[in-house]
Order: C-alpha cells, then sequence, then structure tokens
C-alpha cells in the first residue's frame, strides 16, 4: 500500500458520509461491527502514513480530522453500543485501542505499537 491510497482510506473511513455507508464510523454508529478484514486494512493504513509522515512538521487537516475521528469518535461509538447492548466482536475493543496508539504514533512520530 502506497502514501496516497493508505491516506484515501483513511479519509474514507475516518469522515463518515452517506455516500460511504460501510465506513467504520458509520458502521459503529448504527451499531454494526466492522467489515472483515477492515480493521487489519485501517491498521495498515496507519502504518503506512505514520513511515511516509515520521518526519514532517505539518499535516493536513482533512488527513488530521480523519484520523481524530477514527481514534475518538470509533471509541465512542463503541461505549455507547456497549451500553446499548449491542454485542460486538470480541477484539473489537483491542482494535479500536491499537487503531488510537496508531494515530497517536504519527501525531508524536513514534511508533507506540
Amino acid at each position: 500500500m502506497d502514501y496516497q491510497t493508505a491516506r484515501s482510506l483513511l479519509v474514507n473511513q475516518g469522515m463518515a458520509t452517506e455516500q460511504n455507508p460501510d465506513a467504520l464510523i458509520v458502521r459503529l454508529q448504527q451499531g454494526q461491527p466492522p467489515i472483515p478484514g477492515q480493521i487489519t486494512s485501517l491498521l495498515l493504513a496507519l502504518k503506512v502514513v505514520f513511515e511516509a509522515l515520521r518526519e514532517a512538521d505539518v499535516f493536513e487537516r482533512e488527513l488530521v480530522g480523519s484520523l481524530y475521528l477514527l481514534a475518538s469518535e470509533s471509541r465512542q461509538q463503541f461505549e455507547r453500543g456497549l451500553r446499548s447492548g449491542v454485542a460486538w466482536p470480541p477484539l473489537l475493543d483491542e482494535d479500536l485501542n491499537r487503531i488510537a496508539a496508531a494515530v497517536r504514533s504519527i501525531f508524536i512520530g513514534t511508533w507506540q505499537g
């Protein structure tokens, strides 16, 4: 996966819109689990973006917004689903922690995984 592909994936998954009903944030809002392989693709994209931006001093607003939403909004929707009785897949909590750690890594420039 190259940087542009990774960036596009992260923006599409993080910026929840009606045009992308399978975005992670949208699925979690609807009480649906991620599509098989979705988390793996996100984690790979996060690693690619980390490597590409490790030395960057400035980040693009659209990408930063998507990263923030993936790290925070996905966790909020997960917690909201738990309170509503959604039976999430067993590893989703851990996967969301990995996403948040990868986003943190991008922002601080040191891999936290």
